[in-house]
């Protein structure tokens, strides 16, 4: 059979056949349209070995000689009820073609097919792999039982060859209030696994997970990276053999008996995204936002084609604001403080409806609450429409307080370990921030939620909805058995239903901040709220690597309060604000608060993010590669090289006297520019607080020009910022 080669964007995959099973034997860098013949590629036979060279396939199997983590795991029952049976595989080829889909230009084959198939264990594997044109790779399994009798699916795995030259893998990890923070090793080997049993992505969940050669940084070295498009129990791993092979995956974590298929049934795995790289992290990060933003429905302002076009408004969230103190007089105070601002979107937060005065009742009850609100939320949102702002509304419909009038009328929609429902008495799992899981497998409590939802956005003008999840699905079951997948594709239709009920809303995953953030639950979303933690020095590693793969346009980002409610820590304005600059800006703080000189930062930081916003969600993301461990230079670039904006920041304090000179990345190198400071200006409060020195290095009053060339390879020197401290700079392009 011939080889099937994709190509898009410097990246190939090349798929062969010649072992009767399907083998991706190049993922990488671009070969070129003339491959030579593939049987030079058959690997040698070891001593001590089987005697045939061992294939690790598409779906890795034992049939093939493979002695690594298996693709496929599963078995069937004999008639007297004995397990264990079909335990494996010998999936061969029976089909496989690539083409080119439409839109995607002359590169070549962008889209693969492949079924394999088993008759004797009655299993087909029909793998889908699609190389976007901006060379981001995406790669689905369909799992189908052609036999007579159920398949008890336990795992199927999606993964990718990486070759021996990457000896180092970086992944995220993190907390509550400390998402997304990076993690290295020296790959060795054995089998590395990184498991989320949350129910849900989860704080500590790897966002991407890269191997890379050594010393791979943000602009420089050879990286492979994956992601895993699931919103449930998921692992990822890296899988590397005694014989040197190494393979890139992930999967979904099943639990006993969770996916049982009958004859006839299938089953898909969540997408495994991947990019390869020559150029660093950076140019990973490239690959997943052109993939981002050539989506139709994607928002936020588009410098190319593809995405509705649509600004990111400024937004105001009241929770650290208000916090569970709703009253119609001081809300209508801070919307008119806001649109005095400049804010374009004014979102209500937890409170709202029946029974909620504190977070131990009322979730469920999806009814706005009479006595807080006599008239309903009209008034208010009459008053933030007034104003020109959006009005939008919290809301947490997967959960249930136990004090609640639906859980009192439908304790069976409660999610338990046992069979018994809560209502006949079956044990319930540990409450969490005094909440409980609905069970949306139930369609009687699927409806419930989803009507509630709708009369709420059909009965009010509300463009936004701020969807929280703010618990794992700890012992998650439905009847006594495992149910984390279904719950998990039942909230999937739950945010499909809705947005095509309503079009018009956006909507926001929070999960407790960021445990939700995957690209499973952002083909349903709009953005995500990458932490609860509004503190600007953790915000900024959060942010950096949240946007690793996620463009700032889907990456709420807002200036806190001036005393962090999260760290007890006291940062500026200038910094709060040039943090949340970089990514849909917003604000979540009582701003009747704040001084007359700290209103003036906020109207020049939200001017300055309205003027640019075009570039920040739509040009390139570039972090350069620095010596001092706490000092950090980060910005965005156009496509067309005519602008940029930069953030020197100061995460604490340096090693050395001064920071020396900086190189600014990704510029045209044959172009000059103009480089000059815009936050904190000389006309802020805190202008002379954010340096220590007694003169500024030369070019930072007046402004400095020079080459693309010379400003990244010799760079500016910086000047001597405080510790939790930064500066923004603007790069344009001068004429002519």
């Amino acid at each position: 059979m011939t080889p099937l080669h994709l190509q898009a964007a410097g990246t190939s995959l090349v798929l062969a056949f010649d072992s009767g099973e399907a083998q991706i034997v190049h993922w990488g860098a671009a070969l070129g349209d003339s491959l030579p013949d593939l049987g030079l590629l058959t690997p040698p036979v070891a001593h001590s070995a089987l005697d045939i060279p061992v294939v690790a396939g598409l779906v890795p199997q034992a049939s093939s000689g493979w002695i690594g983590r298996p693709g496929l795991r599963g078995h069937r029952r004999d008639d007297a009820g004995v397990s264990g049976f079909g335990f494996s595989p010998a999936l061969r080829v029976v089909a496989a073609e690539a083409s080119t889909d439409p839109g995607d230009g002359p590169a070549g084959a962008s889209t693969a097919v492949v079924r394999q198939s088993d008759a004797e264990a009655g299993l087909e594997v029909t793998t889908s792999l699609r190389l976007h044109p901006g060379g981001l790779l995406e790669l689905t399994h369909t799992l189908a039982n052609t036999g007579e009798t159920p398949y008890a699916l336990e795992e199927l795995g999606a993964v990718l060859p990486v070759p021996g030259d990457a000896a180092e893998l970086l992944d995220l990890t993190g907390r509550w209030c400390r998402e997304n923070h990076p993690q290295r090793h020296a790959i060795a080997q054995g089998t590395w696994v990184r498991s989320g049993r949350h129910g849900r992505t989860g704080h500590d969940s790897s966002l991407l997970v890269a191997a890379g050669t050594a010393g791979f940084s943000n602009r420089s070295g050879k990286v492979w990276a994956v992601h895993f498009g699931w919103s449930g129990n998921h692992e990822q791993y890296l899988d590397s053999l005694a014989d040197g092979r190494r393979m890139l995956g992930a999967a979904e974590l099943l639990g006993s008996g969770e996916v049982v298929l009958s004859p006839g049934e299938s089953y898909t795995t969540p997408a495994l995204y991947a990019a390869y790289s020559d150029r660093g992290l950076d140019g990973v990060t490239e690959r997943f936002y052109e993939w981002f933003r050539a989506r139709p429905h994607h928002v936020g302002t588009q410098g190319e084609a593809g995405g509705s076009g649509r600004a990111r408004p400024v937004v105001l969230n009241t929770w650290e604001a208000v916090y569970f103190d709703h009253r119609l007089e001081p809300l209508i105070e801070l919307a008119e403080s806001a649109a005095e601002l400049g804010v374009e979107r004014f979102v209500l937060d937890d409170g709202w409806f029946r029974g909620r005065r504190d977070d131990t009742a009322g979730l469920g009850d999806w009814y706005v609450d009479g006595e807080l609100w006599p008239e309903g939320l009209t008034p208010l949102i009459d008053a933030v429409r007034g104003h020109g702002m959006e009005f939008g509304l919290w809301v947490e419909p997967e959960m249930v307080n136990l004090d609640s009038d639906v859980a009192r009328e439908h304790p069976d929609w409660i999610v338990g370990p046992a069979a018994a429902s809560h209502k006949d008495g079956g044990r319930l799992a540990h409450e969490w921030r005094h909440q409980h899981v609905l069970d949306l497998v139930n369609p009687e409590a699927w409806q419930y939620i989803y009507d509630r939802l709708d009369a709420l956005l059909s009965g009010n003008r509300i463009s936004y909805l701020k969807w929280d999840q703010n618990r794992d699905l700890a012992e998650h079951g439905s009847g006594g058995r495992p149910s984390v997948h279904e719950q998990t594709l039942a909230a999937y239709r739950l945010f499909d239903a809705l947005r095509a009920a309503h079009p018009h809303v956006e909507i926001e995953s929070c999960s407790s901040g960021g445990a939700r953030v995957d690209l499973g639950i952002l083909e349903r979303t709009d953005r995500v709220w990458a932490s609860d933690c509004n503190d600007a020095l953790e915000r900024q590693t959060i942010q950096r690597w949240t946007q690793a793969v996620l463009p700032p346009e889907l990456v709420g980002a807002h200036v806190g309060p001036t005393h962090s409610h999260t760290t007890g820590r006291v940062h500026s304005i200038s910094f709060r604000a040039a943090t949340a600059l970089f990514g849909h800006f917003g604000m979540e703080w009582d701003i009747r608060q704040a001084t007359p000189a700290e209103r003036g930062t906020l109207r020049r930081a939200i001017a300055l993010y309205k003027q640019h916003r075009g570039l920040l969600h739509s040009g390139r993301r570039v972090n350069a590669d620095l010596a001092e461990a706490n000092l950090r230079l980060h910005g965005v670039v156009s496509h067309d090289g005519e602008e940029g904006l930069f953030s020197a920041v100061a995460l604490g304090t340096l090693a050395a006297e001064m920071p020396g000179r900086a190189g600014i990345p990704g510029l045209d190198p044959a172009r000059t520019y103009r480089v000059t400071p815009v936050l904190p200006t000389p006309d802020d409060a805190d202008w002379r607080d954010a340096f220590t020195q007694i003169a500024p290095p030369a070019w930072l009053s007046e402004g400095a020009e020079a080459t693309g060339r010379f400003l990244s390879e010799v760079g500016l020197p910086l000047p001597i910022l405080r510790p939790e401290h930064a500066l923004v700079l603007r790069v344009e392009a001068t004429a002519g």
